[in-house]
């Protein structure tokens, strides 16, 4: 889910400036909820003076980038800006040309904003840019961090082509690579950092952290409610005070109290406006151009996982198995979804995957 408001409005009538997921994200290590082992690690890492490179791994939104952003201000404080830069790998390779001329950084180095004039392949583009700003020497610092979020999308070349890079700028440069996959990274560059591991709020954890964030902005919420999120969302941080925040919205908009069944209600929804539109596109329509264009926006705009659109899709056939009464066809599809995610977990492009379910879903064999 992604925020389109830029302001609410408080209880009070004045507005809610800012997204609370970016309002409230921490600064500091102390701020992280869970992970204490990793997050006492790291501490440990930034205070030796001699910071490897790091490998963080686990579901998203569980602290990965906060991590990240929180060492930078330890290690530089008012010169973070400076010597920490920050690459997405899924924007490189998943939206392509497209996306960098949108990308003042980038200008220099393409010399357009056309990407009908970019003559460079994206992995070519992507090895300009990683080497350009891995030689810029650090401010005030011995060495500076470059962080590549979403580390899976990154393709082999352009992994193999990363590791040559980290061992010429070793000296001066150090890469924190971020990724839900750990199993995306290959061995060489895994081999090169120090990996840590994390995990999900808990919800004995997630539930005082949302309740603070809603009574520093004027709501009062009803604890079941706050566990009905973190259930709903699996510990996801993010989604939690997503769901919280236009929950809450919605709920001030009709003038009465937020309820677990109107968290399940906005839930159902949101399934039913996506994976539910591309399952049936895929298996009903039969329709891949359709298809593909909605699997574009859950993996673009709502930032869906593979194993997330999967799961979505698991509950969809069981849907239609109340219908028809199918167990067959019901079975031969979710041996589909199998193969599929079985794969997911092997490959570095979830998208070419689960194009290719989509290509071959038959509602009928």
């Amino acid at each position: 889910m992604e925020f389109i408001l830029t302001e609410f409005l408080n209880t009070d009538g004045t507005k809610m400036q800012d997204v609370w997921t970016l309002k409230y994200r921490p600064d500091s290590f102390d701020g992280i909820l869970g992970n204490c082992q990793t997050v006492e690690t790291l501490k440990s890492l930034t205070a030796s003076g001699s910071l490897p490179h790091l490998i963080l791994f686990g579901p998203e939104n569980s602290g990965k980038m906060t991590a990240a952003l929180a060492l930078a201000n330890r290690l530089y404080g008012d010169e973070s800006e400076l010597n920490f830069t920050y690459f997405n790998a899924s924007d490189f390779f998943e939206q392509g040309k497209n996306y960098l001329v949108r990308d003042p950084r980038f200008y220099r180095i393409l010399g357009t904003d056309d990407p009908k004039k970019i003559q460079k392949s994206v992995i070519n583009i992507f090895k300009d840019v990683i080497n350009e700003y891995a030689a810029i020497a650090p401010m005030n610092s011995d060495y500076k961090i470059i962080c590549i979020d979403s580390a899976e999308a990154l393709t082999m070349e352009a992994q193999q082509a990363l590791r040559r890079i980290m061992e010429k700028y070793s000296k001066t440069c150090r890469f924190i690579l971020s990724s839900k996959s750990i199993s995306k990274i290959i061995p060489p560059l895994r081999s090169r950092g120090v990996t840590l591991f994390f995990s999900p709020a808990t919800p004995d954890e997630l539930v005082p952290f949302m309740r603070d964030i809603a009574e520093k902005e004027g709501f009062r919420v009803n604890e079941d409610v706050l566990y009905e999120i973190a259930y709903q969302t699996n510990g996801n941080v993010g989604n939690s005070l997503e769901i919280l925040q236009t929950a809450l919205l919605d709920a001030q908009e009709i003038g009465t109290e937020l309820t677990v069944s109107m968290i399940q209600m906005q839930l159902q929804l949101e399934d039913e406006n996506g994976i539910a539109d591309l399952y049936n596109a895929a298996a009903h329509d039969k329709n891949f151009m359709t298809a593909r264009g909605k699997l574009d926006t859950l993996l673009i705009d709502d930032g869906l996982t593979g194993s997330e659109i999967l799961e979505g899709f698991e509950n969809a056939i069981i849907a239609d198995e109340k219908k028809s009464g199918d167990e067959i066809k019901t079975a031969k599809r979710l041996i589909q979804i199998a193969e599929c995610d079985s794969r997911l977990a092997q490959a570095s492009n979830e998208r070419i995957q689960l194009e290719n379910l989509i290509a071959n879903f038959d509602s009928e064999n």
